[in-house]
């Protein structure tokens, strides 16, 4: 049996945001090393600030200052620190309620080790040194003994305040495609398109899943198909893509899916050799492949006639 893939992929793209009142004036108020917090109708404060009483649903916009020491209120040893995290050495993560504060926030403390770290201890905010209006102006928090740090009462109005954010999302995992798509990828670096043939409808999957999405019973049975196919349907992309490996394609392009002979479900690819203005449904294509490449790069016309309707209305 082929071995099982596996490899690491990321999911990356930057999130830009707007931001009212209450979070500008919080985010504004760390790059200016002021910490704020909201004040709800039964008189708590709120840090980080929200905008909506988290009780009443009402509005809420009454900004106060809180002390930027305060108390471990519990925590959590992170031994080993991932990519983006505030501190590349071992630290501990902490819920700090700040003095003024009657909640807490989330954030790193940089300490020697987990011994060094007790729910009631008192820290105090580290400051980045360079502060840009984000929630890592707030570097992390450190130990700290000495006497409460009285807030200095500011309204939360700024000379420049913020009024948006661009905030980048990254998700890094490993991906396994399991037995049948691993078979599929396998047999592509030999230059061969596999499918996998359901037991009960007797249909034919490329790329396999494992299982018949149509009567939910697992496919073991392999059937080679292809590699020519017949356009079922098809798009004209006119926006050139950023941030792929196909950089040179010039739009317009097409892309299109294609039932390989033998299958029963359409897979879909690029079509090349051909202006994108005499794409049909029903035109006949093969695979292209380049040199050392572990799947066609695209699709060209065969020279064939036409696929009838009726061959293919079924797949679209």
């Amino acid at each position: 049996m082929p071995e099982v893939l596996s490899a690491p992929l990321v999911v990356e793209f930057p999130f830009t945001r707007s931001l009212g009142p209450v979070q500008s004036a919080f985010l504004t108020g760390l790059r200016e090393r002021v910490v704020l917090g909201v004040r709800t109708t039964d008189g708590r404060t709120l840090v980080p600030p929200v905008e909506y009483d988290p009780v009443t649903a009402e509005e809420i916009r009454d900004l106060v200052e809180v002390a930027p020491t305060g108390t471990v209120t519990t925590w959590a040893w992170n031994h080993a620190p991932r990519r983006g995290q505030p501190l590349t050495t071992p630290f501990a993560w902490v819920l700090v309620r700040l003095d003024g504060a009657d909640t807490a926030l989330l954030h790193a403390l940089d300490a020697p080790g987990p011994d060094a770290v007790r729910t009631g201890m008192r820290v105090r905010v580290r400051w980045a040194a360079e502060r840009t209006g984000a929630i890592t102006d707030i570097a992390c928090f450190e130990p700290y003994e000495g006497e409460a740090v009285a807030p200095g009462g500011h309204s939360g109005a700024f000379a420049d305040p913020l009024t948006g954010i661009v905030a980048p999302a990254r998700l890094d995992y490993t991906y396994s495609p399991g037995r049948a798509q691993s078979a599929y990828i396998h047999a592509l670096s030999e230059r061969r398109t596999v499918g996998e043939r359901c037991p009960s409808c007797r249909k034919v999957y490329v790329p396999p899943r494992g299982a018949c999405p149509t009567c939910g019973v697992a496919t073991a049975e392999q059937v080679e198909v292809g590699p020519r196919g017949t356009v079922t349907t098809f798009c004209i992309v006119n926006i050139k893509a950023a941030h792929t490996a196909n950089l040179d394609i010039e739009v317009p392009y097409v892309y299109a899916h294609i039932a390989l002979d033998g299958a029963d479900l359409a897979l879909h690819a690029r079509i090349g050799g051909i202006p994108y203005d005499q794409v049909r449904m029903g035109l006949r294509v093969e695979p292209v492949w380049t040199e050392g490449a572990r799947y066609p790069d695209h699709y060209r016309p065969t020279g064939e006639p036409d696929a009838d309707y009726e061959t293919y209305k079924e797949l679209l």
